[in-house]
């Protein structure tokens, strides 16, 4: 019973947390904690009645007022800027004015990682700053701060640097911005949750006198174990060991391997979590059976603490840990383990340490994974009684894992890996051998690295064939497909389903039925919006204006941007609005090969792709490696194109686009009763006054444009009445002549994306303005 109690208020607890995400208070009381107390209260008079084994009447008041307090607390621990904090002494954005330039000095809080621009990432705890005037003088020289700065340095000033170290990095400060695109990353929020709110982009790192390297830390037995594992493996072999091991957060393990093992469904298995720590407790209860049990509890609770500290306390490890120190505890004493009890107490002794986590995407897919492992894994392999018990097993873990994740897969990414079970039930051989023998051989490194080189390289064809399997399933078709993201109710019918199915035994027989209610709740509304949605976007991006324009089952997309908007923007906002694959493109870069585009044809297909006129056939296409320094041949050069003729209206479905010049760009987008024009590439006067003397430009509703300098005879021939600038700033006259002539305006640094539709207009993604206009 006190196993039950436990794991009733436990569940209170995390229950509290999440219903932090309601909105609304009443009496300054939030809605969620008032659901919760209301819930126990009735509880308390009705289970009682029905579950008479079950808990008294007082426990689930007492569950209530847990789940009441525990919305209080996760407020209470929420983030708060000080009035000392570093993010105080950074100044507003402003595009007019010179770059901001700041010396900070502090301790490296977290193990520097490489970013996919190749430079150095870490955390910085701030002690003091010192800004650089525009003579080169420090100004407030040395003045104590507090806080934490998430720095970015080059590649070279990044190297050797170690957690603990004090450093003095010089650089421009800023202070990150919210999701600017629909569903985009909020890098806000997550500086936010990492206790920070300003970064840093550093040119310059410095060692203050008398520091230096910290002499001790889990740094540097991690940085042994990684040059003892990837001296004879090399690259990719040996860093993906390591990662399989420590966990990738403190291993710079190749982005291309990283994304091929995500986007069929193998991340799980660079994440240091319950797999690895059941390795580990059942190989030390096995090599340490002949001793006492205190012993062996002993060895095994020093053993779980040395690996968590090498995995950097990520939540995911930190709750197999909890979990493993809970099963050590009991098959020592050999008392019988609960584990549904044990992973609830587990996640909220976590959440009780930082309730922060509850809304840690890693802490919440490891959650749900070891909770499908332990109550959906003896049903199915009951169920897979006709085969051999060792086979049952392995088709049953990934199952089980895939069911419990896969609804809030779709409620965060949109996208599902077709092939995931079947390579998880292929590769779960090669991932416990690789992590077994990469732990022996981390042991080894530790006392002697050749040994552990030594035992390391035995390892090379196992590693070599679960990335070659990985590449083999990224090959094939519809390896990765976006069904676009669901709603939160959604997700919370899915998994009402899936308890339903576990929790009533007697309808475990109608588990069909369940799927295919599921089925349909996501299926459905996603072919009804599909099939209905006519909308377009100009996306915030930085550079080329992108826009995607989505026409009842049909995608177009103009142009991509360079390959951080890809990777970032433009394919993030396509996956989350299950698009898989774009029927029409326009490029107006004359040189889409060192545009973003090999990005995209990496994920999408275009069906027809209008490239501008001014591409030639001898345009070279080539695609930069920064992984290996080499340069691959292009997709975007095999990719069939058609010129996008001068003057001449091409049908794009009920859309129709006319290129009215080609250098500068002037694009007419003929959108329902509108007309859209681009601008693009516009140099001052000059050109402004060839445009207007050749009379190229025609009238247009919506003027979409890069931000520049635009004459007002130029803007008087376009006669529009809405703006779009897809640009961080306006030129300010261009800017004045528009508020004149009330012209209702929008611009992506500031208001983020915008979209359009018949039914609601131009809507803002982050902020609507005043002038905002009515749909045409």
């Amino acid at each position: 019973m006190a196993a039950v109690n436990g794991a009733v208020l436990s569940l209170a607890y995390i229950l509290g947390l999440l219903l932090t995400a309601l909105p609304g208070q009443f009496g300054g009381i939030p809605l969620g904690a008032i659901a919760l107390l209301l819930t126990g209260a009735i509880a308390s008079f009705t289970l009682p009645r029905f579950w008479k084994t079950g808990p008294r009447s007082r426990l689930w008041l007492v569950a209530g007022l847990v789940g009441l307090l525990a919305t209080f607390y996760f407020q209470l621990r929420l983030p708060d800027v000080k009035e000392s904090d570093i993010s105080n002494q950074i100044s507003d954005f402003d595009p007019t004015a010179p770059a901001q330039l700041l010396t900070v000095q502090g301790k490296i809080d977290t193990p520097p990682q490489l970013t996919r621009k190749q430079k150095v990432r870490f955390w910085l705890n701030v002690t003091q700053v010192s800004e650089i005037t525009s003579d080169e003088t420090s100004a407030n020289a040395g003045k104590p701060v507090t806080g934490k700065l998430y720095v970015t340095v080059p590649l070279l000033q990044g190297t050797g640097l170690t957690t603990g170290q004090v450093v003095a990095v010089t650089g421009t400060p800023y202070k990150p911005k919210p999701a600017e695109n629909p569903g985009g990353f909020n890098f806000e929020q997550y500086l936010a949750r990492q206790g920070g709110f300003a970064g840093l982009t550093g040119t310059q790192i410095d060692f203050p006198e008398g520091e230096g390297r910290s002499p001790w830390g889990w740094w540097l037995i991690r940085e042994r174990i990684v040059q003892s594992q990837v001296r004879w493996l090399g690259v990719p072999e040996g860093p993906l060991l390591s990662a399989m091991v420590m966990g990738r957060n403190g291993v710079d393990l190749p982005y291309s391997v990283q994304d091929q093992f995500s986007r069929v469904g193998l991340a799980h298995a660079l994440a240091a979590s319950g797999f690895q720590v059941s390795l580990l407790v059942g190989v030390m209860l096995t090599l340490t059976q002949k001793l006492p049990n205190r012993a062996r509890l002993i060895f095994g609770l020093g053993v779980l603490i040395l690996y968590t500290g090498l995995t950097g306390m990520q939540p995911s490890v930190l709750r197999a840990a909890v979990m493993g120190t809970a099963a050590l505890i009991a098959l020592t004493t050999e008392r019988k383990v609960r584990p549904l009890s044990s992973i609830l107490l587990a996640a909220a002794i976590l959440l009780l340490v930082n309730p922060l986590w509850i809304w840690d995407l890693g802490f919440q897919l490891s959650f749900l994974a070891t909770l499908g492992l332990i109550v959906t894994v003896p049903p199915l392999t009951q169920r897979l009684d006709w085969l051999p018990p060792a086979i049952a097993t392995l088709i049953a873990v990934p199952l089980a894992a895939y069911l419990w994740t896969l609804p809030l897969q779709l409620y965060a990414f949109g996208v599902v890996s077709p092939y995931s079970i079947l390579l998880n039930v292929l590769a779960t051989p090669l991932i416990t051998l690789i992590s077994i023998g990469g732990m022996i051989s981390a042991v080894a490194a530790l006392f002697w690295s050749t040994a552990g080189s030594a035992l390391g390289a035995v390892l090379y064809y196992p590693l070599h064939a679960l990335v070659t399997l990985a590449e083999f399933c990224n090959q094939l078709p519809g390896n990765s497909f976006a069904t676009g993201t669901i709603s939160v109710i959604q997700a919370i019918a899915l998994y009402s389903l899936i308890v339903i199915v576990w929790a009533w035994r007697r309808g475990q027989k109608y588990w069909w039925i369940a799927f295919l209610i599921g089925l349909s709740l996501v299926a459905i509304p996603l072919w009804f919006r599909y099939t209905n949605l006519f909308q377009v976007t100009v996306l915030s991006t930085s550079g080329t204006p992108v826009l995607v324009v989505q026409e009842r089952g049909s995608v177009g997309l103009i142009n991509s941007g360079d390959e951080e908007n890809v990777n970032f923007t433009v394919l993030p906002f396509l996956r989350k609005q299950g698009v898989n694959q774009i029927n029409w493109a326009i490029s107006t870069d004359p040189n889409p090969g060192e545009a973003g585009w090999d990005r995209v044809l990496a994920d999408l297909p275009i069906q027809t792709f209008y490239s501008s006129p001014e591409t030639t056939a001898s345009t070279s296409f080539a695609t930069p490696d920064a992984t290996a320094g080499q340069t691959l041949p292009s997709l975007i050069a095999s990719q069939p194109k058609s010129p996008l003729p001068v003057g001449q209206a091409v049908s794009l479905g009920s859309i129709s686009a006319i290129l009215l010049n080609a250098d500068p760009v002037a694009l007419q987008l003929n959108i329902g009763d509108q007309q859209w024009l681009l601008l693009q590439n516009l140099e001052p006067s000059a050109e402004h006054q060839r445009l207007l003397t050749e009379k190229i430009l025609t009238p247009a509703q919506v003027l979409w444009w890069s931000g520049e300098f635009l004459r007002p005879d130029l803007l008087s021939a376009i006669d529009n009445r809405v703006a779009i600038a897809s640009a961080y700033s306006i030129d300010p006259n261009t800017a004045l002549r528009l508020r004149e002539q009330a012209i209702a305006t929008y611009w992506t640094g500031h208001d983020g994306a915008i979209q359009w539709t018949p039914e609601k207009g131009f809507t803002p993604f982050l902020s609507p303005l005043e002038n905002s206009p009515s749909a045409f």
